[in-house]
């Protein structure tokens, strides 16, 4: 696999690295679930440390062996990836001044907290000034790294490699008004519930608790590898190869949310579990890309999750645990699992309505980025949007403006990459259905190893040795296309 002298010694080197990535990625997830509230001081004080400390390390220790490798004949593609990836991280931080960077990492430590606060009381002038600064931030970061044609260009590539702002105008331009005219049409028919009883009945956490880990065994997650903890907003992190941890929640009712963030959840981590053994500890062994991610926690949770055939195998397993669903059929079960209406809040949006929420914030960072508005615009225009895109306005900023995490992590041009996870995961079911046979029937018969070896083949095991564009193309047979989606979404909810 790694054949080269320099690329070996680089290597060696990266692994120090890697061992800090470790450790700053067990914190993280330490931050997220059991750290004391008090401990975020001196926890944002040694991120920011161990942040820096990397930075000095690549570029002092690392870089000018990568520089020796950038361009060099011969190499194969394992070899590549790891001169690409590198040589990209090389590039960001010797455009970012120190300073700029320790801000950031501090800031990526303490605005949660806030953010968290704010949200808890509903007190957006709480959040505000973290976030003023996060956006001026990011603003002279995109100045600094450079782009032809949009600041925005500069951070959707540091998540989404290769993607520009002009490729996520085309993306919505397909998806807004085809999901548009689906959702007035199952608004019209009634088949799809706009609400359910099950929203509003309780269940003990225990119960659910037991009910989640049984899904995860039948999906295939191991538990030698993995763990399924509990946090304010779900997500997954891979310290390690064998080392990949999952959160949910227990709100006490509508059992579906913490049920589907649990199926969300293990698609990330199987992926990050079925990267290629050899390529652990080195700057391979993650994801080609956070939307290439999102495409197999999409799959899971939507095109597995909420079809038919899987609620038919999930129905005893619920009777036997909750009790309260041997009450209702599956095909209210399906429907429960499949309501489809106007919401305000984003990781509750039905499949329908969930890429109006992210087009909502695409424009909206665009627009901050570009210098178009500031952020104490942000609560009037998020209201607005909402109501252009769903008839709905919120009447509080905990259920808008405040509603999302990903901001006080520093996280602008994030938001994208969620819809081309469900662009890819719609594309990922028709290839799958070409290559192997109809996805309900396997999912009725249990075969889920065959879906898991499916994505480890195409997907899962190059980690990030290809460009997220290179590795669609080879997966997939053609690039991302967003038609996959608008199909999959009239074909399921139209039943006209």
């Amino acid at each position: 696999m790694f054949e080269n002298k320099l690329v070996l010694e680089l290597l060696e080197r990266y692994r120090v690295l890697w061992a800090l990535g470790h450790a700053s990625s067990l914190m993280g997830w330490d931050s997220e679930t059991y750290m004391p509230r008090e401990g975020v001081e001196e926890r944002s004080i040694a991120s920011a440390e161990l942040s820096l400390l990397s930075r000095r390390l690549l570029l002092e220790n690392i870089a000018p062996l990568v520089e020796k490798l950038v361009g060099v004949e011969g190499l194969n593609d394992f070899e590549r990836g790891v001169v690409r990836v590198l040589w990209r991280d090389v590039e960001r931080l010797r455009r970012i001044p120190e300073n700029i960077q320790y801000e950031l990492a501090k800031l990526r430590s303490e605005a949660p907290v806030v953010w968290r606060e704010a949200r808890e009381k509903d007190d957006f002038e709480r959040f505000k000034p973290y976030l003023s600064r996060i956006v001026e931030l990011e603003r002279q970061v995109a100045e600094l790294l450079g782009y032809e044609e949009h600041p925005y260009d500069a951070l959707l590539d540091y998540y989404e490699e290769g993607l520009r702002d002009r490729d996520v105008r085309v993306m919505f331009s397909t998806l807004v008004p085809s999901i548009r005219r689906v959702l007035e049409k199952v608004m019209a028919e009634g088949y799809y519930p706009r609400e359910h009883v099950l929203e509003n009945v309780e269940y003990r956490r225990e119960a659910m608790e037991t009910v989640n880990r049984e899904v995860l065994n039948i999906l295939g997650f191991p538990w030698s590898k993995g763990r399924l903890d509990v946090s304010a907003h779900p997500f997954t992190i891979g310290i390690a190869l064998s080392d990949v941890r999952i959160t949910t929640r227990y709100e006490g009712r509508d059992f579906r949310r913490s049920l589907f963030a649990v199926i969300h959840e293990f698609g990330h981590a199987l992926y990050n579990l079925q990267v290629d053994e050899r390529l652990k500890m080195t700057p391979l062994a993650e994801g080609a890309s956070l939307g290439v991610h999102e495409s197999q926690s999409r799959f899971w949770e939507n095109i597995v999750g909420r079809s038919r055939a899987f609620v038919e195998l999930l129905k005893p397993i619920l009777d036997e645990h909750l009790g309260f669903t041997r009450d209702y059929s599956v095909e209210e079960l399906y429907k429960y699992f499949n309501i489809v209406r106007p919401s305000l809040i984003r990781v509750d949006a039905d499949e329908v309505t969930y890429n109006l929420h992210i087009y909502l914030r695409y424009e909206l960072e665009r627009m901050l980025v570009a210098g178009e508005i500031k952020v104490h615009d942000l609560p009037e225009l998020w209201n607005e949007y909402m109501d252009r895109l769903l008839g709905i306005k919120p009447k509080s900023y905990k259920d808008g403006v405040l509603q999302d995490i990903h901001w006080s992590l520093t996280a602008i041009g994030y938001f994208p990459t969620y819809t081309i996870g469900n662009i890819l995961a719609a594309q990922l079911k028709n290839r799958f259905e070409a290559d192997v046979g109809r996805l309900g029937d396997v999912i009725g018969e249990r075969r889920f190893e065959l879906v898991r070896v499916y994505l480890r083949e195409k997907i899962h095991k190059w980690g990030a040795v290809y460009p997220p564009k290179d590795l669609v193309v080879k997966a997939l047979g053609e690039p991302m296309n967003p038609v996959y989606l608008a199909e999959y979404i009239e074909n399921k909810y139209s039943r006209l």
